[in-house]
């Protein structure tokens, strides 16, 4: 077992998500705030071209320990990649350290037609409305933590979310129109959204 498969955490926890996403014929993918690369190399494994990148120097340099990927020390809205060039564009846990409309369209302008656009992200949390999430979250956590333990990403953190789960709903109807959106357990929602 590879050091990337026994590590876990919530943001790991939901690379499924993503790695479903993939469409049957994928040749080219971004990861946009791919920290260290697990992703990444999660990808590579069904789509022949992968591209990570993260605006964290310290992250891209243990990502490039690894063989066989492109990982780019940059921002995202304003990396020089072409419009249309990719299959599909992925975040995790990178959308709430950015303005989340303005990068939504960013990673949408980089989509194939056809291409998918699939997101886990975090989000702040209104109470009571989402108290039964937020119960069924710490609960999960605990089972997960006693049974997976826990890796701690080097990644730097941004706490807490600037939008709730109902206003990056709400983003993403406005510019993702037809998105799927959903909340999951564990304090992340997904959204996935075809060109």
């Amino acid at each position: 077992m590879s050091v990337d498969q026994e590590r876990w955490n919530h943001n790991i926890h939901y690379h499924r998500v993503i790695l479903d996403a993939v469409s049957t014929g994928a040749k080219r993918a971004l990861d946009v705030g791919c920290g260290e690369g697990i992703l990444v190399r999660q990808l590579a494994r069904t789509v022949p071209e992968v591209v990570g990148i993260d605006q964290d120097g310290p992250s891209i340099e243990l990502a490039r320990e690894h063989d066989g990927v492109e990982y780019v020390h940059g921002d995202f809205l304003d990396h020089e990649f072409e419009p249309g060039s990719f299959d599909l564009v992925a975040s995790v846990a990178t959308l709430h350290h950015m303005p989340a409309a303005t990068a939504l369209r960013r990673m949408r302008e980089l989509l194939r037609p056809g291409g998918v656009l699939a997101v886990v992200g975090l989000a702040r949390a209104r109470l009571p409305a989402d108290l039964p999430y937020e119960l069924a979250g710490a609960v999960m956590h605990r089972v997960h933590r006693a049974t997976k333990g826990y890796w701690e990403h080097s990644a730097p953190t941004a706490w807490p979310p600037p939008e709730t789960y109902r206003a990056m709903r709400r983003i993403a109807a406005e510019e993702l129109p037809g998105a799927r959106f959903r909340r999951h357990a564990m304090w992340r929602y997904s959204l996935v959204w075809t060109a």
